[in-house]
């Protein structure tokens, strides 16, 4: 939907009103709609967070949901999370609902870059062989992610560890397992997800 006046629309408003939206628009601002109008320059949407980044260099492995299953079911009951050979890191954050895939930590995406250094030392102590990121569909920030830390991996020379990616994110899990292997299911959520 354009944002442009026409002298269709601007025939809709009071004469004093169409007069002031006429010029306006003849100084370049556009019309926001009819809650107020907007410059140029506030109309502009602002550069995608991932912008401000360095875009990742490595090409990660993307997992299948089965493969990620194995590993979480692998784990007895009560087993140190601490003690297992990956971690599953959810990298969504203001959509960061309906649960999550057993034993993930949320780690959002907007912030991981400047972590990895520390994401790298508390997965090194902890023993952690492979980092799984996922997102909502993992066809953006799950692989970003991935993609960043594996070039951290690779800058440090630390072969022992890698980093992948959780094909289908969080929504092709719940839509494989149903709310199984998940922690905070909601099952209202992903009701009104079918909708």
């Amino acid at each position: 939907m354009s944002n442009s006046l026409t002298s269709s629309s601007l025939e809709s408003f009071p004469a004093h009103v169409q007069g002031a939206l006429d010029l306006v628009q003849h100084q370049g601002i556009s019309y926001a709609g009819p809650h107020g109008m907007a410059s140029p320059a506030a109309s502009q949407d602002p550069p995608p967070w991932w912008t401000a980044f360095p875009e990742p260099r490595a090409l990660v492995h993307a997992l299948e949901p089965s493969d990620v299953a194995q590993l979480v079911q692998s784990l007895p009951s009560g087993f140190p999370s601490s003690s297992k050979g990956f971690l599953l890191v959810d990298v969504r954050r203001t959509d960061w609902q309906g649960g999550t895939v057993a034993t993930s930590i949320n780690l959002p995406a907007h912030t991981l870059y400047q972590t990895r250094p520390a994401i790298y030392q508390l997965c090194k102590q902890a023993g952690v062989r492979t980092i799984i990121f996922y997102c909502g569909s993992s066809n953006g920030r799950g692989p970003r992610c991935a993609g960043w830390m594996q070039d951290y991996l690779d800058e440090v020379g630390d072969a022992s560890m890698t980093a992948a990616v959780l094909k289908g994110g969080i929504k092709g899990w719940q839509k494989e397992y149903n709310g199984e292997m998940m922690d905070g299911y909601e099952k209202s959520f992903w009701g009104e997800q079918k909708a």
